[in-house]
């Protein structure tokens, strides 16, 4: 199953999107604000706990959080993060490089991410089970060039 994150521009120090699976709209999205500067090392760019995990794809498991105390969806190989999830949360407060999902976009993030959560949550259940992978495809908003 292919789940693809397309992001927004970055406003007040964080991250709006639109989250596909399979290309069709499932749930909008809030991160923190992306820094990614192409070309150069995470560690050159990252602020620690207010920075969106960088573009790319990347394998989607589900297993225990400690943290959260429950199954969540874990991305893997995430250059320069560990323990990115996708777990319910509704600004940039409640995330520290997580994707959090929402049913309604707000101009300060998500809300209903409890709701659009245990949708998707089941969603990749059922991915990981029946087609046995799961990936997510994180895109930065394009640039306009001038």
């Amino acid at each position: 199953m292919e789940l693809v994150l397309q992001r927004s521009p970055s406003v007040h120090g964080f991250t709006l999107g639109a989250l596909l699976i399979e290309g069709v709209h499932e749930c909008w999205t809030c991160e923190d604000e992306v820094r990614e500067v192409p070309g150069v090392p995470v560690e050159q760019w990252k602020v620690p706990g207010k920075t969106a995990i960088p573009s790319g794809r990347y394998r989607v498991i589900i297993d225990f959080s400690k943290r959260f105390s429950r199954l969540l969806p874990l991305l893997l190989c995430v250059p320069g993060f560990g323990g990115i999830r996708i777990h319910p949360g509704n600004d940039a407060d409640d995330t520290d490089g997580c994707i959090l999902p929402g049913s309604i976009r707000l101009s300060t993030g998500v809300a209903q991410s409890r709701l659009a959560f245990e949708a998707l949550f089941r969603k990749i259940q059922a991915g990981i089970q029946g087609a046995g992978e799961v990936w997510i495809e994180v895109r930065n908003p394009c640039e306009v060039v001038s």
